[in-house]
């Protein structure tokens, strides 16, 4: 549902249908509303057309407070795709099977509500929102962040002898004049050389903690470690999003990425994502997460002395990306 139609929509008095045919928008539902006024018989009038201003009024809300605003809204927009689409019973009960099996199928450590804010594009476009300007671009969290990973010292290997191909990876951390910030943190996670989190196989042995880490930036604004490079994978299609992907017959699939939330005192945090140059599905993303900003090269191992770096493990390959970090406010 394309929230910015609804707001268009709300300035016409009488707007059609998807079939042509006439409804009441919110404007017109809301002068029907004042003419019935306030009190007890406002709600033994209750219509199809008066409901929305009766639910708003019901909320003892702070009058121009944030909460105001958003509750208001979504109850306009709510009910203003109900009355135009002319929602059935069993489209109603389907809605709410639907969350409820998001919620039964979540846990800690897999959140299945952010699984569907992402492959509706949801996250994305309040990434894109909020990203500061001269910031790096925010990308998804994903559904398997873990607050309470390891720290780990500069120069450390992520990949604790898995199969696949040793990656560098490191650059800076800057505010957006390019002055290297020391002492930020970098939180990174990522997925395997076969695309599965460790976190998934948790009953085959794998420890949820591996692939991630948490490093802080040295006197110069530097990160660096070394992991095995992740592979394409698909987004969890067991439970009802992947019911969902099937029913809109989409794929799943995600290219390789690592993930990142970086932070700095007196600085504005980042989630984001890096991807890989000629990756694939970097123009087909399941959960819309590409930025071509975000897109860096990855080639091979030379000269890797030149760098200063003291690595648990000698990579085969090197990835460069700077985050810049935009102040507080």
């Amino acid at each position: 549902m394309s929230l910015s139609f609804f707001a268009l929509r709300n300035f016409l008095l009488l707007s059609k249908n998807m079939d042509g045919s006439r409804f009441w928008s919110s404007q017109y539902v809301a002068g029907s509303e004042r003419a019935f006024g306030a009190g007890g018989k406002l709600m033994r009038d209750i219509n199809e057309f008066t409901i929305t201003n009766a639910v708003k009024k019901t909320f003892k809300t702070e009058e121009g407070s944030r909460f105001e605003q958003l509750l208001h809204s979504f109850l306009d927009h709510l009910h203003d795709f109900t009355r135009e689409n002319q929602i059935t019973h069993e489209e109603w009960m389907g809605v709410l099977n639907f969350l409820y099996d998001c919620g039964q199928i979540s846990t800690p450590e897999r959140h299945e509500f952010i699984l569907l804010s992402d492959v509706v594009g949801f996250s994305a476009l309040v990434d894109m929102i909020n990203t500061r300007g001269g910031a790096t671009e925010g990308s998804n969290l994903g559904p398997f962040y873990l607050d309470e990973a390891p720290r780990k010292t500069l120069g450390a290997d992520l990949s604790d002898d898995r199969e696949g191909v040793c990656v560098l990876v490191h650059g800076k951390v800057t505010d957006t004049l390019h002055n290297p910030l020391g002492g930020a943190i970098v939180d990174t996670w990522q997925a395997d050389a076969a695309g599965t989190y460790p976190i998934q196989e948790q009953e085959q042995g794998q420890d949820k903690f591996d692939l991630r880490g948490v490093f802080e930036t040295d006197e110069h604004g530097r990160y660096y470690y070394t992991t095995v490079l992740p592979k394409p994978y698909t987004v969890p299609y067991d439970g009802p999003v992947g019911k969902l992907l099937r029913a809109g017959n989409r794929h799943a699939w995600r290219p390789a990425h690592l993930h990142y939330i970086v932070r700095a005192p007196g600085m504005s945090s980042i989630t984001t994502e890096i991807f890989f140059e000629n990756a694939e599905y970097l123009d087909n993303d399941a959960v819309f997460g590409v930025r071509k900003s975000l897109i860096a090269k990855l080639g091979p191992a030379k000269d890797v002395d030149v760098l200063g770096y003291k690595l648990d493990k000698t990579p085969d390959a090197i990835c460069e990306f700077d985050f810049v970090l935009a102040p507080e406010g």
